[in-house]
């Protein structure tokens, strides 16, 4: 007998938690794959906690079983653990040598359901990712659900509300195979002649176009949102030149990322650059990747921010923020609220301590503790999504020798005590450097900041204070002192009243050179006060 195999991979990582789930809402069983040297990670139980949501058979395969290292008895008993399953049912493989493969394709074939769905309904497909082709537009990969489709049908997205039109219909082999027909239950991909991916998007409908005047009879499938960037930073090329470059590199990027988003945006110290969106920081991580190895571009970048939200007296619907420099004056504001995660550690139990240790820095309420064996715990917790985000993953390995695994899912926004901390050069605010921070570390912040600046600006033919402020209140200063030039050098004998004339001159020099210099601050800078 033939069987007609899909198989989606799916990213693992938290920042495409949501093209996890529409991945999975689009197949009927899932084979759950843990690293023989790792073990569970937190990330594991996420993705695993989304599969049983959606109902699939869960078939566990240990992986890496030929590595040296791999504690496989170990990892079996966590897959226990977690999934309820009897030991005798996790197959053991191998990638790498192919050991085990075949008998992971026939437990598919054999536990897995084959698709629902009604070839004779009305035409109903879900796209769960989407790419972008120069010749075609969009190419949508979807899981047709009812009906069938083909070359030359009328397309339209339910939840973008756009209209296209069926360039070419195909499956997966693991190339793009163009075929006659996809009908209910097939997996392929469709090019809809779009020529943006935000009109088709992860997690949307697509059903055929209704005649005129003839209302849609399709309903969309269930699932579908909006996806809204979590983490922001402004991108400045190095060199101002670069501007229209990087404009272009960033929409060629966006064409095969609907989440990625990004605006134009000026600044006194960096001049013009741009505001972007991200579903996370790997998600910043890989555009800056990507920015570097496509197109040659390595920009400086500012401190990743949140989403606040801002209610003002007298006015209980809220505000979002965006950027710390468009905060509202303090006086007109009622609450500030911040965004919440749950986040879930798994780490061996001896480094137990240091893990709670550090979460307490973060201002995480502890939830619950969980023993997946007798070497590793799995600790819940609520914490602000700004203190997750900067640093908090370096310091968790750091904290367990790299064992430590995290995953955080937005929960929601909550009253924060978070006050704007400014950093002024040269008494000029750089609104590069501002940032929403606790109220409780904003002096040990701002102390810290205006001593790493100190470090890094170079020195200046004047006396440059560096002052962390906050609502115009100086609580930290540092002064980078001038360059010492010997302007009495050239003088010949012991003429003082000469050598006063000259100091008293270089001194109003200085003077004036304060009153009306700038100083300039390395790109450098920006990032080195995010390091601590």
């Amino acid at each position: 007998m033939e069987y007609n195999l899909n198989l989606i991979d799916t990213p693992g990582h938290v920042d495409f938690h949501y093209e996890v789930s529409r991945s999975l809402a689009a197949v009927e069983g899932a084979v759950l794959l843990v690293d023989a040297t790792k073990g569970v990670q937190a990330q594991t139980l996420a993705n695993l906690y989304l599969a049983v949501e959606q109902g699939l058979e869960i078939i566990p395969v240990i992986n890496k079983i030929d590595l040296p290292n791999a504690e496989v008895e170990k990892t079996k008993k966590e897959i226990v653990h977690i999934l309820g399953c009897k030991e005798e049912d996790i197959l053991l493989a191998s990638g790498k040598t192919g050991v085990g493969v075949q008998k992971v394709l026939e437990r598919v074939i054999d536990f897995v359901p084959a698709p629902n769905g009604d070839e004779e309904k009305l035409f109903r497909a879900l796209i769960f990712d989407s790419v972008y082709n120069t010749y075609k537009g969009v190419v949508a990969y979807v899981k047709v659900v009812d009906g069938s489709v083909k070359r030359d049908d009328m397309l339209y997205m339910l939840g973008t509300e756009k209209e296209g039109v069926t360039v070419e219909v195909g499956s997966f082999h693991p190339d793009l195979v163009p075929t006659d027909i996809l009908r209910a239950g097939d997996i392929g991909y469709i090019a809809t002649g779009l020529k943006e991916v935000g009109h088709c998007r992860v997690g949307d409908t697509v059903t055929w176009k209704p005649k005129e005047r003839e209302k849609i009879l399709a309903e969309r499938l269930p699932g579908y949102k909006e996806i809204k960037p979590e983490v922001y930073a402004s991108f400045y090329p190095v060199d101002g030149d670069d501007y229209t470059l990087m404009r272009d590199a960033l929409d060629k990027l966006k064409l095969n990322d609907a989440a990625f988003t990004f605006e134009p945006e000026s600044n006194q110290a960096l001049g013009r650059g741009f505001r972007c969106g991200f579903l996370g920081l790997l998600h910043l991580e890989i555009i800056q990747a990507r920015l570097q190895r496509e197109f040659d571009l390595s920009p400086t970048i500012t401190t990743p921010s949140v989403v606040y939200e801002i209610e003002l007296h007298g006015d209980s619907n809220r505000i979002p923020l965006y950027s710390p420099t468009n905060l509202p004056d303090p006086t007109s504001i009622e609450k500030i609220y911040e965004p919440y995660v749950a986040l879930s550690i798994v780490t061996p139990s001896e480094y137990l301590g240091n893990v709670l240790s550090l979460t307490q820095s973060i201002r995480a309420e502890y939830k619950n503790t969980e023993y997946i064996d007798e070497e590793r715990v799995l600790l819940s917790f609520e914490a602000p999504l700004m203190d997750v985000i900067v640093n908090f993953h370096d310091e968790l390995k750091s904290a367990s020798s790299g064992y430590a695994s995290m995953n955080h899912e937005p929960i929601e926004y909550r009253v924060s005590d978070v006050v704007k901390l400014e950093i002024l050069v040269a008494n000029e605010r750089v609104d590069a450097f501002a940032r929403m921070i606790p109220r409780r570390d904003a002096y040990g912040e701002g102390k810290r900041v205006v001593e790493k600046l100190k470090e890094v600006i170079p020195k200046q033919n004047f006396a440059v204070a560096i002052q962390a402020a906050i609502g115009g209140k100086v609580i930290a200063r540092e002064t980078i002192s001038a360059f010492r030039k010997d302007v009495t050098g050239g003088l010949y004998g012991g003429d003082f009243s000469r050598k006063k004339k000259l100091l008293e001159k270089q001194k109003k020099g200085k003077k004036k050179m304060r009153d009306i210099g700038k100083v300039s601050i390395p790109s450098s800078a920006f990032l080195a006060v995010l390091k601590k």
